[in-house]
């Protein structure tokens, strides 16, 4: 997968109002915690997460992500009637049908002629809808299209809570599938794709890789458990063993384009689980974590927003720059691992 004709012109990102603490929902836990003899800071100490955003109550996807959409048209200057493509990507949606892009495209007051569309790949979402948007930019079907994602983690965490406090059968041993959708957080992020021009100093999509390992498509799975409560269960530790075995295949053969080895790359950019997570799997691909920008502590395990607002605070910041060359890790359950390279 090559491209030589797709910018990554802007970036754009809303953090919620909410902050919820690690400790705070360990407070809220302390039953659980009391009766089980688990020891205070068990879940910062774990995750490595600190804290995590929340949207006010009845947020919806689609209200975030057009949040995030609007801070991008605004910092462009673009015309939302100069939009021709609108992908929705995350895991969080507003209904089953019509598609949560449809509401984001009337909040932003696009055209009648943008194609729009969702797409769902758990939290790889927004990184296939870069490729997605990338591939009809190069074979110019359109010219440009905007990417936004909202994930909503309000319920999950509330039900995951509730039902940890409501079950006095909880083992130690019981609880670890439950435990990971406690560092979920809420976010949106969005980015405008359009075809290169040689004026532009932006970044630019040169090429990806990926690989899929379904056969541990059975490791975390997020389904209604009879009721209106959101649920997840994830079997963490082989989650993360098989992801980094999946991870390193994609590496192979990513880090094997000329001109992208670790050695060419300054700077790296990844879906974000867990400080465990991070840690093996820089050591597992033989990658320097001094090159990896992390938001984890701050926003916690925020979906298919997690990868591109990490990218999109280090520009900010002023952590990846023009001449510099980038890698977006995604690794997301089913078992599917994406990686984009992207050069300034």
């Amino acid at each position: 997968m090559h491209y030589s004709k797709v910018c990554l012109h802007t970036f754009a990102y809303v953090l919620p109002p909410r902050i919820l603490s690690s400790e705070a929902i360990e407070e809220r836990l302390a039953p659980l915690y009391q009766r089980l003899k688990l020891p205070p800071g068990r879940l910062g100490l774990m995750s490595g997460i600190r804290e995590r955003r929340l949207w006010e109550a009845g947020t919806l996807p689609s209200e975030g992500a057009a949040l995030a959409g609007q801070e991008v048209l605004t910092k462009s200057d673009l015309d939302p009637e100069s939009i021709e493509c609108l992908i929705f990507t995350s895991v969080s949606r507003d209904m089953m049908e019509p598609a949560t892009a449809s509401f984001v495209h009337n909040r932003l007051g696009l055209s009648e002629d943008c194609l729009l569309f969702d797409l769902s790949n758990a939290c790889l979402g927004f990184l296939d809808g870069m490729v997605m948007l990338a591939n009809m930019i190069e074979l110019g079907q359109v010219r440009n299209g905007l990417i936004v994602a909202g994930e909503t983690a309000e319920e999950l965490v509330e039900s995951t809570i509730q039902a940890l406090l409501a079950d006095e059968g909880l083992s130690r041993k019981a609880i670890k599938p439950a435990f990971a959708s406690l560092t979920i957080g809420s976010g949106a992020v969005a980015l405008y794709m359009c075809s290169l021009r040689p004026t532009m100093d932006r970044p630019r999509l040169i090429n990806g890789a990926w690989k899929t390992n379904t056969r541990h498509s059975d490791l975390c799975q997020g389904a209604q458990n009879g009721t209106e409560t959101t649920l997840m269960n994830t079997n963490s530790e082989e989650l993360l063993r098989r992801g980094v075995e999946t991870a390193h295949l994609t590496w192979q053969e990513f880090s094997s384009i000329a001109g992208w080895s670790a050695d060419n790359i300054d700077r790296f950019f990844c879906h974000q689980v867990g400080t465990a997570h991070a840690r093996l799997l820089f050591d597992t691909l033989g990658l320097d974590s001094e090159k990896n920008f992390e938001t984890l502590q701050l926003l916690g395990n925020v979906g298919s927003v997690s990868a591109p607002i990490t990218m999109a605070m280090a520009m900010e910041q002023g952590c990846f720059y023009h001449g510099e060359k980038a890698a977006l890790l995604g690794i997301g359950s089913g078992i599917n691992c994406l990686m984009l390279g992207i050069e300034w």
